[in-house]
């Protein structure tokens, strides 16, 4: 992250209009619907698209899609306008592009897994969303070793995998990423969202970055 540059906060794994409200009052940038069935954050594409027309301006929604198929990319994309998509699964570069949108690569952090030339693969990627490796798809709430995150990553990065309004500070002020995604560090109870951990968290983010901005100068 640029010295200049604020992080921007994306919510995931939202599920009630409660939900939208919350993250649009606390200043989140995204917000993140999660089409894959096996999630309990699992949405339809018309549920999607309710909770989108929700949104204020400028807040960008984000569908996260694990080995989706075509047709169901298109289905989320056909309810809510200007979604930019998130690939969480084994999905090719190609596969990425299929769609013809803007998207995020996430990386599933784990030994032997080669970030450089990971994000020199998906460089057509908006951004490389850094998660941990857990059995199954997404980090589970779980946080990785982030000392293992190389300086030079070629794109901008999304610190994702077990933030917290405890911890997400030290995440922005260690790593600098240009983003955090957050879904379970701000819940109450597994799917359900919590306004005031939501509010916690962006607040955090700002405070961290208000810190990199004094030592700057």
């Amino acid at each position: 992250m640029k010295p200049s540059q604020r992080t921007r906060i994306k919510i995931c794994g939202l599920s009630r209009e409660a939900d939208i409200d919350a993250a649009a009052e606390a200043g989140a940038d995204a917000v993140g619907f999660v089409f894959y069935a096996k999630s309990p954050r699992a949405l339809t594409p018309r549920r999607a698209g309710e909770l989108a027309r929700r949104l204020p301006p400028f807040i960008t929604p984000v569908g996260l899609f694990v080995n989706a198929s075509a047709e169901d990319i298109a289905a989320a994309t056909a309810e809510v306008q200007h979604l930019l998509l998130q690939f969480h699964g084994d999905e090719t570069p190609e596969q990425c592009a299929l769609a013809g949108r803007a998207f995020i690569r996430a990386a599933r952090i784990a030994p032997g897994l080669d970030l450089l030339d990971f994000a020199r693969r998906f460089s057509a990627a908006q951004a490389i969303l850094l998660d941990a490796h857990v059995e199954g798809y997404g980090g589970g709430g779980k946080v990785f070793d982030w000392s293992v995150i190389p300086p030079n990553v070629p794109a901008p990065v999304v610190l994702s995998g077990g933030l917290s309004p405890a911890n997400v500070i030290d995440g922005v002020l260690r790593v600098r990423p240009w983003a955090v995604d957050v879904s379970s560090g701000v819940e109450s109870a597994k799917g359900i969202k919590d306004a005031a951990l939501i509010r916690r968290f962006c607040d955090a983010v700002r405070e961290a970055d208000a810190r990199i901005a004094d030592a700057d100068t």
